[in-house]
């Protein structure tokens, strides 16, 4: 009986903790349950719209890459297009600049309206001789009594109606106080006001110097002394060969402030050897400090070969930086290679100052871009250096300036969650196509032999470069996939910000350069009376009328002949050379000119600040990679109007070329319409995305919304 009594007492005993740990589990499994239902319904907040824009992205180049794998159809470009909207084709601005299309993009309008039809033009109001940037030109035009723009960048209108805007480096949000050009004491004919807004991060501004070359030997390191090894050793570095220590003999002046480089080398390897492998970076004055550093500030240059360090310029008024690659190193120092990359700064205008100092204190300084004049072998100090070293130096800059601005957009992206519109800007493909797109017989891959062309070209270097390109484009879709893992996406993959990826112009090859000065000047016309403004394949030729110019010399009767005379020059140029055109062909595809008689009157394709003449040249033609000097074509023996390139890729060509097709490719909690939105054009994307946020476009706003939903 008492053994029953136990067998019932033990079981009883053993349901009740049963019980309580069913209650337990029970009760555990509601509250991770709750948590996690609470964690899945908490709204965190980001951008409404981003808009992104990489330069150059050409759409059958984008095309082929995701077909062809080189793109991932589950990332960037390929993600927003699996999951929302794209176009067959996005026609672009007139001319297919960068400049003249970002600001289509931005005011919904085109050049002939915004006032920004090309890269480098002339304001008429200004000395004949005084060119602007149409990356710092007045928005819209501008007007000396008072008249209203004929177009202003769509952030204008969202900030009226009580919209966060944000930009990260996008053309013509810059924050500057626009001014007349050539003029003492010149007016401000466009405020700040209109190029800034909530959070504004302006292009990076060239400092000095630019980017130079060193060769170094054996011959030029010494032992070095013990303040350097003192200096070293507090750093934490071992050397296990004596320390040597060379000055590079590159003394300069940035912001105020003397410069000084001089270069250690190290033996970080303890394999009883002498084989140095790092090169130490600093300014002589300063010195080897240990850290740690606070951005902008890096210390010393840690460098080993093929790869690039950052150097901040310590104490320049202009917080300037700069960085060094070694391109080559043999451990005995026999052979040294190195590249200064040319110095930049952010300039830091009254109205972003709060946002400049945000960036260089979170971010770091402006680093270089790539530089056009390293592949080029303009800058002193690169004869020598082999092709593939001058390659990797370019590539080695093209991921680190993608970076550099994709941090910035993520950084403004961190700092502004609920921002109804941010615009950012990467430089990528563009640079790249400029210098590697070598894809036609008639381009020679060595340019400074005119006879490396068809059969003469080099393969390798060939392939080479259509490797560099498809390294544009993968590292400008990574900056796209990096902003969509920033706002994150939903279960299904779409962003959670509506996120918008464009171009400015797609991409053309050229194979001869064309001296418009000479050209001009053989055909009789004075540089008093007529001065030509270039930008790739595209001239605004401007006459010096009276009372339009500020020193206007031509009267209106000369002025009607003088534009006659000039547009019969430039359709009479012809390329008879049969290598380059077979059969000879006219070197114009499209002159438009400005309606007569009065000399301000505007057209389709004339704004207020065109040229009085303005031409594009044929496709596989440019102005610009004229080299010094000059490099006679094949076939030819003397010609001071044709030449050789000293690169590749160009735009500003008729937009209505395929070639030139920007790209559109658009996905978001907005926007519920799949597949192909057809052909669009660039100045839709404003309408677009004022649509988006519900606020009425501009009245100057030529474009109109794409259908998204």
């Amino acid at each position: 009986m008492e053994k029953l009594q136990l067998d019932r007492a033990l079981r009883s005993l053993q349901q009740g903790w049963k019980h309580i740990f069913i209650l337990m589990f029970v009760t555990l499994f509601l509250t991770l349950g709750i948590h996690s239902l609470a964690q899945s319904t908490i709204v965190r907040p980001h951008p409404k719209v981003i808009l992104i824009s990489l330069d150059g992205a050409t759409r059958d180049f984008v095309n082929q890459y995701l077909a062809s794998g080189v793109l991932s159809p589950k990332q960037g470009i390929g993600l927003l297009k699996s999951r929302g909207v794209y176009a067959e084709q996005n026609t672009t601005c007139r001319a297919s600049l960068t400049a003249a299309c970002h600001i289509a993009i931005a005011t919904g309008s085109t050049s002939a309206k915004n006032d920004i039809n090309s890269n480098t033009f002339h304001l008429v109001a200004s000395p004949l001789t005084a060119g602007i940037s149409g990356f710092g030109a007045p928005i819209g035009g501008y007007s000396l009594t008072g008249n209203s723009p004929t177009a202003q960048p769509l952030w204008v209108n969202l900030l009226a109606h009580g919209k966060k805007v944000v930009t990260a480096t996008f053309p013509g949000a810059d924050g500057v106080d626009v001014k007349l050009p050539g003029l003492t004491d010149s007016p401000i004919i466009q405020p700040s006001s209109l190029r800034t807004v909530n959070y504004t991060v302006p292009f990076g501004a060239l400092a000095s110097p630019t980017s130079k070359g060193f060769h170094l030997t054996a011959a030029n390191f010494s032992p070095a002394p013990s303040i350097t090894i003192s200096q070293l050793h507090t750093a934490g570095k071992v050397s296990y060969s004596p320390i040597q220590q060379a000055s590079l003999n590159d003394n300069f002046t940035t912001g105020g402030v003397a410069y000084d480089i001089q270069v250690a080398a190290l033996d970080t390897t303890n394999d009883h050897q002498t084989n140095y492998d790092t090169l130490v970076f600093f300014d002589a004055t300063i010195g080897i400090h240990p850290g740690p550093f606070n951005l902008p500030s890096t210390g010393p240059a840690y460098v080993v070969a093929q790869k690039s360090s950052p150097f901040y310029l310590e104490g320049s008024s202009n917080r300037a930086g700069t960085a060094f690659y070694v391109s080559y190193l043999a451990p005995d120092l026999n052979t040294v290679r190195i590249a200064r990359y040319t110095t930049y700064t952010i300039p830091t205008h009254t109205t972003v100052q709060g946002t400049v100092n945000d960036i260089l204190t979170n971010v770091g300084f402006w680093v270089s871009p790539p530089d056009f004049r390293i592949t080029e072998k303009l800058s002193s100090g690169l004869n020598g250096f082999p092709d593939t070293e001058i390659e990797a130096i370019y590539e080695d800059q093209v991921r680190n300036f993608v970076d550099y601005q994709t941090r910035i957009a993520l950084r403004a992206i961190k700092q502004n969650p609920s921002a109804d519109l941010v615009m950012v800007y990467i430089e990528q493909p563009d640079g790249s196509e400029h210098q590697f797109l070598l894809t036609d017989p008639r381009q020679p891959s060595d340019f400074s032999n005119p006879n490396s062309i068809g059969a003469g070209q080099d393969p390798a270097k060939v392939a080479r470069y259509h490797s560099y390109i498809q390294t544009a484009y993968r590292t400008a879709n990574d900056a796209v996939q990096r902003i969509i893992n920033a706002v994150g996406t939903n279960s299904q993959g779409v962003p959670n910000s509506n996120i918008i990826v464009v171009s400015d112009h797609g991409f053309s090859t050229f194979h001869t350069s064309v001296n418009l000065t000479n050209y001009l000047t053989s055909q009789g016309f004075s540089t008093a009376q007529v001065r030509a403004y270039t930008s790739g394949p595209v001239a605004n030729i401007y006459i010096n009328l009276k009372g339009r110019e500020s020193e206007g010399s031509i009267d209106q009767t000369t002025y009607t002949t003088l534009q006659r005379q000039i547009v019969s020059a430039l359709s009479s140029l012809t390329d008879t050379n049969p290598i380059y055109a077979p059969g000879g062909q006219a070197v114009f595809d499209k002159i438009y000119t400005r309606p007569l008689p009065t000399g301000t009157g505007t057209s389709t394709f004339i704004g207020r600040d065109t040229g009085d003449i303005f031409a594009i040249m044929r496709d596989g033609y440019n102005f610009d990679g004229l080299q010094h000097p000059a490099v006679t074509r094949s076939g030819e023996t003397n010609n001071n109007i044709f030449s050789v390139p000293n690169f590749y890729g160009a735009h500003g060509y008729d937009p209505n070329l395929p070639k030139l097709s920007a790209i559109f490719y658009a996905a978001g909690p907005n926007i519920t319409r799949h597949g192909s939105v057809g052909k669009i054009r660039n100045i839709d994307i404003a309408p677009t995305i004022n649509s988006l946020l519900g606020v009425p476009s501009a009245p100057t706003v030529e474009g109109k919304a794409i259908r998204l939903q």
